[in-house]
Formats: C-alpha cells, sequence, structure tokens
C-alpha cells in the first residue's frame, strides 16, 4: 500500500510513466535520418587499368566515396533482462544513396576525366543489440548501446547489367546483396505522459567485401568496398 502511495505520489508531483520498467516486454517505432557511405581500399596505382576515351588513353588517378543522407523506418522489440540491461530487435527498411567519384588522367597529365557513379540503396536491416541504460532521473535516462546483425539490399543485382570490356563506360557500379555488420552508439530517453521519447546515434560497420568483380575500369579500380552507415534515430515506445 505504501508503495502504491509513494508511486503516484510521484506521478502526481511530475515523473511521468513511473513503472515504465516494470513490464518485461516494450514496443514502438522509430523514424531514422542516416548519411551511408563507403570505406573503400584502391588498387595501387601500378595496377590500375587503362581505357581509352575519344582515341586517347586514360589511367585511373583517384577514386573516393560521397554520402548522400536518406531515412529509415523501423519497429522496436525491447526485453528487460535486468533493471538496467534490455536486448533489442529494432528491424527497418532503409533508404540510402551513395556517390562514387573517379578521376581518370592520360599519360600526359594535361586532361582529366571525371566520372560518377551513383549506387542506391534499399536495406533490410536486422539489428539486435544490448541496451545497458544509466538509472532514471526524474524524466530523463541516458544509455549506450551496442551489438550486431544482418542487412539485405534489395536494390542490388547479382550481376552487373554489362560486362563488355574495360571501356564500357556507362557500366553501372554493382555491389553485394548481404553483409554483416557490427553497431555502436548513445542516446538518451524523455518520459513523457504517454510515452517514452528517445534520441539515439550510432554507427553501423560492414564486415563483408561488397563490390562485384565486373569488367570494366570502374570495377578493377577498387580493391575492397566496406559499407558504413551512421544513423540519428527518434524513438517512440509505449
Amino acid at each position: 500500500m505504501f508503495s502504491n502511495a509513494y508511486s503516484q505520489h510521484k506521478e502526481e508531483s511530475g515523473v511521468h510513466l513511473a513503472k515504465f520498467y516494470k513490464n518485461k516486454i516494450h514496443f514502438g517505432f522509430s523514424l531514422a535520418y542516416n548519411k551511408t557511405d563507403f570505406r573503400i581500399n584502391s588498387v595501387k596505382n601500378s595496377a590500375f587499368p587503362d581505357t581509352v576515351i575519344s582515341g586517347v588513353t586514360y589511367g585511373m588517378k583517384t577514386v573516393y566515396t560521397k554520402s548522400n543522407p536518406g531515412f529509415a523506418l523501423g519497429i522496436i522489440s525491447d526485453v528487460r533482462l535486468h533493471d538496467y540491461l534490455r536486448v533489442r530487435f529494432t528491424p527497418n527498411i532503409s533508404f540510402a544513396s551513395r556517390n562514387l567519384n573517379y578521376a581518370l588522367q592520360n599519360g600526359k597529365r594535361d586532361s582529366t576525366k571525371l566520372f560518377t557513379k551513383t549506387v542506391e540503396s534499399t536495406f533490410l536491416i536486422f539489428p539486435i543489440e544490448l541496451k545497458l541504460q544509466s538509472k532514471r532521473l526524474d524524466n530523463f535516462g541516458a544509455y549506450v548501446i551496442g551489438g550486431g546483425g544482418f542487412t539485405f539490399d534489395l536494390v542490388s543485382k547479382k550481376k552487373g547489367a554489362k560486362v563488355g570490356g574495360t571501356n564500357e563506360l556507362n557500366d553501372a557500379v554493382q555491389i553485394q546483396r548481404n553483409d554483416y555488420f557490427y553497431s555502436a552508439g548513445a542516446g538518451v530517453d524523455f518520459y513523457l505522459e504517454y510515452f517514452k521519447l528517445g534520441l539515439e546515434l550510432k554507427i553501423l560497420k560492414g564486415t563483408k567485401n561488397l563490390i562485384q568483380p565486373l569488367n570494366n575500369i570502374f570495377t578493377k579500380s577498387i580493391e575492397k568496398v566496406n559499407s558504413q552507415m551512421v544513423i540519428f534515430s527518434i524513438t517512440f515506445e509505449g
């Protein structure tokens, strides 16, 4: 009776959802902004393939990547393991785009050709993570989170559209469909009157080499490509 009276007093004094973590399981959804990028290991300069443009031979000078903004929608399943430890399964669909920028230079180094290859992806992401949260301070809490998971790219093709040779300048750069990742991040929780609002910043790093071995200068210039994604999420849990 004293415990119930105390909890009611705390709720009446401005503490919201005082019994939120008494429940074993919580559900919710998330909205996220992401920036997806590649980590590139290029082929050594001496091994770069050459290509012919308007009768002039060009070799690869540089290749670098630029990330574009994207967004994601997800659902949340949260299970209490201990007072301050939870396991979370947060599958989501994520839309992302990256640019691979190439600079080709002729032998005399007086002419440079620039090419941009856009790699678009629609990911299904399946993370399983542990959430270690702080002791709640009135309507505020903080936490760290980490784990790993699996991604499946709905847009990527198993085979390249063209395999006609090193002079195929219109060839797309293709990546593998599947990847495995590990993740780490931190966030804060705000306990509102009817639900818990969370703000979370997290990074995902892929472990597989994603490059498809096509026969064009853009693919042959890259030895290894790994994915990485930075995600800022707003979560709603009840």
